[in-house]
């Protein structure tokens, strides 16, 4: 499988490089910054990994991206993007600013990259997005507000894309890693990154080519909206 995952400077988003890379698959990933954890992987695998920069709140950098990789062909496209918001503040007491931040970040900003790159995406293949079950409106039992409400809306957006002509052929995704030992995360989440990753690749590679929409956790279970 060739893979094209937005995100992965560290933590799940290299963890799912690096499991991808094992499996035999030929990787591009993007990073932001410096990344020591890529740069080794890089150097363990220099004719399989790929490396490239871009920023998706940055739409200038995405579209650079799209245009450096034309021509290419990829079997799935994951966006791996994130930020948490401070869980004990209701969303009434938010300031707008930071409202714009995470909800662009963790919910437009995702789709926007994935509808900007989904041309280099076979048809049959899979777009994927890296959400959390806390974006279940189902299951919500309070805190994490702002964080809920992007990641809701991440998963409406999502569904909206995989609804577009162009994506009818193809498998949208969404993935919920878990709670896993990430800077995000926190030392007491109870997965570590290893665990999540191999268990979102199998997840990915079961549901590769089947087609629609679906809503998971890294063990393939299926998640209610």
């Amino acid at each position: 499988m060739k893979a094209l995952i937005i995100g992965a400077s560290r933590g799940l988003g290299l963890g799912l490089a690096r499991q991808f890379l094992a499996r035999g698959g030929e990787v591009v990933v993007t990073r932001r910054g410096e990344s020591a954890g890529l740069e080794e992987a890089h150097h363990a695998h220099p004719k399989t990994l790929r490396l490239e920069r871009v920023d998706i709140d940055r739409p200038e950098q995405v579209a650079a991206l799209a245009g450096r990789l034309a021509g290419e062909t990829f079997d799935f496209l994951f966006v791996n993007a994130g930020v948490s918001s401070p869980p004990e503040v209701p969303l009434a007491k938010v300031a707008d600013a930071e409202i714009t931040r995470v909800l662009f970040t963790n919910a437009i900003n995702p789709v926007r990259t994935a509808e900007a790159l989904s041309g280099l995406v076979a048809e049959g293949g899979t777009i994927g997005f890296m959400t959390s079950v806390l974006g279940s409106i189902t299951q919500c039992n309070g805190g994490y507000e702002l964080y809920r409400v992007s990641k809701a809306a991440l998963n409406m957006a999502a569904k909206c894309f995989a609804a577009h002509e162009a994506n009818k052929t193809r498998t949208v995704l969404l993935l919920h890693p878990g709670w896993v030992r990430t800077d995000m995360g926190g030392p007491q989440a109870p997965l570590d990154v290893e665990t999540s990753t191999k268990g979102l690749a199998a997840t990915i590679t079961r549901h590769h080519g089947k087609g629609g929409v679906a809503y998971l956790d890294y063990q393939g279970e299926t998640l209610p909206w």
